[in-house]
């Protein structure tokens, strides 16, 4: 599989850190989830469109590497690739560096694909997998 990449950018705010000015950790993965929300959208996968479907992506498995931590205030950028590509699931690569290129965590986040009728794994339609197979490095600007 092609290793392209997507990258996008957040600030971070008052309200994301604890009394020390500190990222505080269950933050990042909502930095994560944004940069994956995104690069789907920017590939025209729409979730809210396959939920009608009776289709999801669910967070099955996540590991983490926190190696630095983040300030309020900082700009970061989280980047994300694709790592492997299955019939129902996906590993997302992911990390996030500050403005310096400072590594602020790593992630691998594993996403199947299920459908909301049973909660069962079901396999990605074939204009999703077309998209996570075809897609190309692209970077949002805020």
């Amino acid at each position: 599989m092609q290793a392209t990449s997507f990258q996008f950018p957040v600030r971070v705010y008052y309200e994301d850190t604890d009394a020390g000015g500190i990222v505080y950790h269950a933050n990042y993965l909502k930095y994560l989830e944004r940069a994956r929300t995104e690069w789907l959208r920017a590939m025209g996968v729409e979730q809210d469109v396959w939920l009608q479907h009776s289709i999801a992506f669910v967070v099955r498995h996540m590991d983490l590497d926190f190696r630095h931590a983040a300030r309020f205030n900082q700009q970061l950028l989280v980047t994300s690739r694709i790592a492997e590509l299955k019939r129902a699931s996906l590993v997302f690569a992911q990390h996030i560096e500050d403005e310096t290129g400072r590594p602020i965590i790593a992630a691998r986040v594993t996403i199947a694909c299920v459908n909301l009728d049973g909660m069962k794994p079901t396999a990605f339609p074939d204009v999703i997998k077309g998209a996570f197979t075809c897609a190309t490095v692209a970077t949002i600007v805020y």
